[in-house]
């Protein structure tokens, strides 16, 4: 009796099934995309002669390689950051401010639009600790902000910030975009956001 060979299986398509599925798992893959800090470079301004700084108007933040804050050469916990950058910035000691609420100390910053925040980190600092202080400094701003977007805007019922995450939303109407950049450019005039982020070097 002749012996019956096994029936082989026909492999020929097991190619362009693999190259289809490897397809497939390309176009429905999500890849998560990394952001990165939201910051826009401001103009070059071309000045014909040197501005001089008061170095009363810096405001000098330090992360040493020891995630240690040192503001204005003094220790500080994280947590008091936010509300002495805010009593720097309202501190009107020029009393040229007809809307700060500041103490007025003549040592201090003369208006908000000469006060400028300087951050300089060590090359050890955490990533996540000069973020942290990152974050309670452009606070500072916002509360300033919050509190003249009130002021100038008390029908509104809503914050500078939460009218600045409305305006940059692309469902927002341009109706809407329009009288929201208005009333948020105000704002912004009267806190500009001058903080400076120093290349990071050893300062511990």
């Amino acid at each position: 009796m002749a012996k019956r060979s096994a029936p082989e299986v026909n492999a020929g398509s097991m190619a362009d099934i693999a190259f289809l599925l490897l397809i497939f798992f390309l176009v429905t893959t999500t890849i998560e995309k990394d952001s990165g800090i939201n910051r826009k470079l401001p103009p070059i301004e071309e000045l014909e002669e040197d501005v001089v700084i008061k170095q009363k108007n810096i405001f000098t933040v330090l992360l040493n390689g020891k995630d240690q804050l040192l503001v204005e050469d003094e220790l500080m916990e994280l947590k008091d950051l936010r509300s002495a950058a805010v009593e720097f910035l309202d501190n009107n000691g020029d009393k040229t401010c007809n809307y700060c609420k500041g103490i007025k100390d003549p040592a201090s910053s003369d208006n908000p639009d000469k006060a400028i925040i300087s951050l300089k980190n060590d090359r050890e600092t955490q990533y996540k600790v000069y973020i942290a202080v990152q974050n309670e400094l452009v606070a500072a701003y916002n509360e300033l902000r919050n509190r003249e977007f009130a002021r100038l805007n008390p029908n509104m019922g809503i914050s500078y910030v939460e009218a600045d995450l409305t305006y940059s939303d692309p469902r927002t109407s341009a109706d809407d975009k329009a009288n929201l950049k208005e009333k948020i450019d105000v704002v912004k005039l009267l806190y500009p956001q001058k903080l400076s982020e120093a290349e990071p070097s050893k300062v511990n």
